[in-house]
């Protein structure tokens, strides 16, 4: 099983920080996992932000994921893809990529979940588990009951799948949903809305290896 990295920062378009200065505010904050999420530039502005992206997780040893745009595969140093589309062809998509690229998914359903496990993702994030304004969607909530059902299953069908919960998670909520079973935390709002960045980072850190070390 690759390395999954418990807490998943993201970044978003967001008007105070660009996406640059938000993976070198999360590296310099101590991230270890960083997945670009920007859906509104062409490839040339995005090979330019990952470009520098790299460099800033290079040099801080960081994991960087970059959310779709699986086409720009072997055009810049990244490690993985998410594919944020629940219905993604993950059998099809370890085809192009090959074996050592890392490739995560959305869920919203325990169907999803187990599906993307059959099908080789070595991760899933779950959610959303509140409401969220940096990824409107239209899903229905997951709440802690349904993580535990997911969790369950899971291992009911002996499937090996790290479950992260995301969507609109704040610091209170990290201690229950890292002991409803799941593997870690995707966040981004609560991190680059928070009056200090690195302490609301390390906030994070230190709420999920409090129980998920």
């Amino acid at each position: 099983m690759k390395y999954i990295e418990k807490l998943h920062y993201i970044t978003h378009d967001i008007p105070h920080l660009t996406h640059v200065e938000q993976a070198q505010n999360a590296c310099e904050a101590g991230a270890k996992w960083i997945q670009y999420r920007c859906l509104s530039k062409a490839d040339e502005d995005l090979l330019l932000d990952i470009n520098a992206i790299a460099e800033i997780c290079d040099d801080w040893g960081t994991t960087l994921i970059v959310t779709d745009h699986i086409h720009l595969n072997g055009k810049a140093d990244i490690q993985g893809f998410h594919m944020e589309d629940i219905n993604a062809d993950f059998i099809a998509l370890r085809k192009f990529v090959g074996n050592d690229i890392t490739l995560g998914g959305s869920a919203n359903t325990v169907e999803n979940l187990i599906r993307q496990a059959k099908e080789g993702a070595d991760y899933v994030g779950y959610g959303p588990y509140a409401i969220t304004e940096t990824k409107p969607n239209n899903y229905p909530l997951i709440s802690l009951e349904d993580y535990k059902m997911a969790v369950k299953e899971i291992a009911i069908l002996n499937l090996t799948l790290p479950i992260l919960a995301v969507g609109g998670i704040k610091i209170y909520d990290v201690e229950a949903l890292m002991q409803a079973g799941i593997y870690g935390i995707a966040v981004s709002g609560a991190i680059n809305f928070a009056d200090v960045f690195e302490e609301a980072y390390q906030d994070f850190y230190d709420a999920i290896k409090a129980i998920g070390s």
